[in-house]
């Protein structure tokens, strides 16, 4: 069955951006993830990924996703607005924006993803919403031994959830935690 799993990385303190609105303190192992296997895992388990529109805008240039971005799968980018000229894609990686709300943007990227899970990349805006919402089957938190003091919290304001934890692994100095989101009626019981 289609998980919906939201993903984030954050700092020690909970952010995902520093005061200055940078995440690169964040990445800083970018490149030895793509060399340890892990960035591998985590492509092999996604059928199509679910984006908040800050992150895609994020791009330089939105045509370089086409050839350069991780996840080479169908892209549901939740936003008001479509960009004007629609950016370029390939036979495995497509953009579609979706303006109707982030359960119709689910159940896009679910049709879409298969037998694999759809990933929620970037976007605390996003991934807020949908946990209000209810549409986070599982929640992969990346932490970085790094302080940032402030910037934009990942988990700030949101509703209370149950969490059970499914796992937890180490890659290099990159701690994933990773939780199933235990639905109201369950915990309730």
């Amino acid at each position: 069955m289609t998980k919906v799993i939201a993903g984030a990385t954050v700092s020690l303190d909970g952010f995902v951006q520093d005061a200055a609105g940078s995440s690169a303190a964040l990445y800083a192992d970018f490149d030895e993830l793509t060399r340890n296997g892990y960035m591998q895992s985590l492509q092999d388990e996604t059928g199509a990924v679910l984006m908040g529109r800050r992150t895609y805008d994020g791009a330089e240039d939105p045509d370089r996703y086409a050839d350069e971005y991780e996840f080479q799968v169908p892209i549901f980018v939740v936003t008001h607005r479509p960009p004007p000229v629609p950016p370029r894609h390939n036979e495995r990686l497509s953009f579609t924006f979706v303006t109707d709300g982030v359960e119709a943007a689910v159940q896009r990227a679910v049709a879409a993803a298969g037998e694999r899970d759809v990933t929620v990349v970037g976007g605390a805006s996003l991934f807020r919403q949908l946990m209000a919402a209810g549409l986070v089957d599982e929640l992969s938190v990346d932490v970085m031994p790094v302080l940032l003091g402030g910037g934009l919290r990942l988990f700030d304001g949101d509703p209370a959830a149950t969490l059970e934890k499914v796992g937890v692994e180490e890659f290099g100095v990159r701690t994933c935690l990773r939780y199933r989101v235990v639905p109201a009626d369950e915990a309730a019981a």
